[in-house]
């Protein structure tokens, strides 16, 4: 018939649409697939060239000449006392703070010097009848080590080496009371004309001052660098004397220099001041919250503090956070796509299942269907009106029949109308009209079956 071309090339090119889609999906799930092999997000700002320091005691220097008694020794001495200070210990603290959180249980403390090994700290901890054990300015007794948890308490203690928090602490602990609230007495005084004049000299000589009694030898040049590259200029003082307001260099130095990185070390407590000074309280947090348990025992040189520090400082400005712009990045097309990658293969993925149910509801690409016979496809409908037609004109003469010849001039019309590609909707319009034609010629036969509804319907039956 006139149609078959047609709805044979309809129906091809629905097939290629179909596998086409089929295709693309696949493509589609592939590339998402292979896109989650690639390496994990990476959270900093590129690849810090802080130097990565693994601590092992004895190898930097943290160990010192101190050395303790036996432990019988030691034993004896906190029998006789209840205070035993061993030779080189520097842990300070309030006494009488101490003395009201004991209140009338015994406490028996004895201190140790920091920086002692691994066999002398065991001695120490051997020693039983010492309530309380303070082994530089790390406080334990019984199951109980004190720590503390935020920045004053690590600036007490290894700026002054004040443990007098952690002591009221552990007897709360030992004694099942609850914790006092912790007491910061660090106290501040602004440094005189002369403090200030020294220190200014040596910064604007050499950009570091080191106070009589400090430990640092020099700044560490690559590490410096890398937190720094603009440069800044440092000042190290000795661990300062308990009860005695430290001299705040940090805003005095930034206003001489502004602009300029300072920083200030005093004892193993470092202090940053300067533009970005965001980062400052985020370094000190991170640093001494990893390093502090180390620090607090051993005899670290300040060398050693301060280049781990300047190390933390880099890996904080590498991660992006503060004053370091991200660099320019080029757009990832993979990256932009990837999250409508799920969803394009789930379209593509419906459209061909929609698709293949349409081509299997259609025999022989018949778009006919079953319990809808005139509404399944125009071009399977005028096939079907068609072939109604000629059996009824072999039945009577077309002449004589003025219905039959409607309907025969109205579905030659809707074929080449078809042909044509007319306006789908003025093609039904013309198969309508010939349906109504032939439907009064099957009347007037007296022929149910030849009536388009039934005749169709059987056809597909």
């Amino acid at each position: 018939m006139a149609d078959a071309p047609v709805t044979a090339r309809r129906h091809h090119r629905h097939e290629l649409l179909r596998w086409a889609l089929l295709g693309i999906a696949v493509v589609v799930l592939v590339v998402f697939l292979l896109a989650q092999r690639q390496q994990g997000i990476d959270v900093s700002y590129g690849r810090s060239p802080a130097a990565t320091a693994r601590i092992e005691e004895g190898s930097s220097g943290e160990l010192s000449d101190a050395s303790v008694p036996s432990v019988e020794e030691m034993t004896a001495l906190v029998t006789a006392d209840p205070v035993v200070r061993l030779p080189g210990a520097t842990a300070r603290w309030n006494e009488q703070r101490v003395r009201e959180a004991a209140g009338d249980h015994p406490v028996r403390i004895l201190v140790a010097p920091p920086g002692l090994d691994e066999d002398e700290r065991r001695r120490v901890r051997d020693v039983r009848n010492a309530t309380i054990r303070v082994i530089g300015t790390e406080v334990s007794g019984g199951f109980y080590q004190a720590v503390p948890d935020d920045l004053p308490g690590w600036r007490a203690q290894f700026a002054t080496a004040d443990v007098t928090d952690l002591l009221v602490t552990l007897i709360a602990g030992l004694r099942d009371a609850p914790a006092p609230a912790d007491h910061d007495e660090l106290r501040w005084r602004e440094p005189t004309d002369r403090e200030l004049a020294a220190v200014a000299v040596d910064l604007r000589a050499t950009g570091l001052h080191v106070a009589a009694g400090a430990t640092l030898t020099g700044v560490p040049g690559d590490a410096s660098k890398n937190a720094f590259p603009d440069g800044a200029r440092y000042v190290a003082l000795p661990a300062q004397p308990f009860g005695e307001p430290l001299p705040r260099y940090g805003p005095a130095l930034t206003d001489l220099f502004p602009g300029t990185p300072i920083v200030v070390m005093y004892g193993l407590w470092i202090e940053y001041h300067g533009p970005a000074a965001d980062f400052a309280e985020l370094a000190g947090a991170s640093f001494y919250g990893q390093f502090a348990g180390r620090l607090s025992r051993y005899d670290y040189p300040q060398d050693n503090v301060l280049a781990a520090y300047l190390n933390r400082v880099t890996d904080i400005r590498y991660s992006g956070l503060f004053d370091r712009p991200l660099p320019y990045r080029p757009v990832d097309p993979l990256r932009v796509a990837l999250p409508a990658l799920p969803w394009l293969f789930a379209g593509c993925v419906a459209t061909f299942l929609v698709l293949s149910v349409r081509s299997l509801r259609r025999p022989d690409g018949v778009g006919i269907r079953r319990g809808d016979p005139g509404r399944g496809g125009t071009p399977a409908r005028l096939a079907g009106l068609t072939a109604l037609a000629v059996e009824m004109s072999l039945l009577t003469d077309a002449r004589s029949d003025p219905a039959l010849t409607r309907g025969i001039v109205k579905l030659q019309a809707a074929r080449a109308a078809l042909d044509e590609e007319l306006p789908d909707r003025h093609v039904r319009t013309l198969l309508d009209e010939a349906a109504g034609e032939l439907d009064d010629g099957a009347r007037t036969l007296g022929l149910a079956s030849y009536r388009p509804d039934l005749y169709l319907r059987g056809r597909l039956s």
